[in-house]
């Protein structure tokens, strides 16, 4: 796993429990999106299919939190709404409660279901499904 310096840097502040999911959350991100460009956009580490972000991870009061922006379109169990446009996520209190495999099945998903976040504001706020 070869990730940017900057997320490197998110990871080294974390509290070593929570350095441990986000560590497996990017390995597993990086093996299963392995054309995803990763950066830190908005304080936390979050992966880019052609400029469009599609799953990224941040550290909150009480678990790391795990979203893919357009979850509530995949056809795969375990996500919950976030937020007010197609976005799902699920919390991690450590790392051994990932499931590895759900987390693949996210991923492939993630690969073919995408919403236009990119363009969001040249749409007046409209987030538009992509065609692949």
């Amino acid at each position: 796993m070869s990730l940017p310096d900057d997320v490197l840097g998110y990871h080294r502040k974390l509290a070593p429990e929570d350095r441990e999911i986000c560590d497996l959350l990017a390995a597993e991100i990086d093996r299963g999106l392995p054309e995803a460009a990763a950066k830190v956009w908005h304080a936390h580490p979050v992966w880019f299919l052609d400029g469009n972000p599609i799953v990224g991870y941040d550290r909150l009061k009480d678990a790391v939190r795990l979203m893919f922006w357009s979850g509530q379109s995949f056809d795969v169990e375990g996500l919950a709404p976030s937020g007010s446009f197609e976005a799902a996520e699920v919390r991690y209190r450590g790392a051994d409660d990932i499931d590895v495999e759900a987390l693949g099945a996210w991923l492939s998903a993630a690969r073919e279901i995408q919403w236009d976040y990119e363009h969001i504001r040249t749409n007046r706020g409209l987030v538009k499904r992509t065609e692949f």
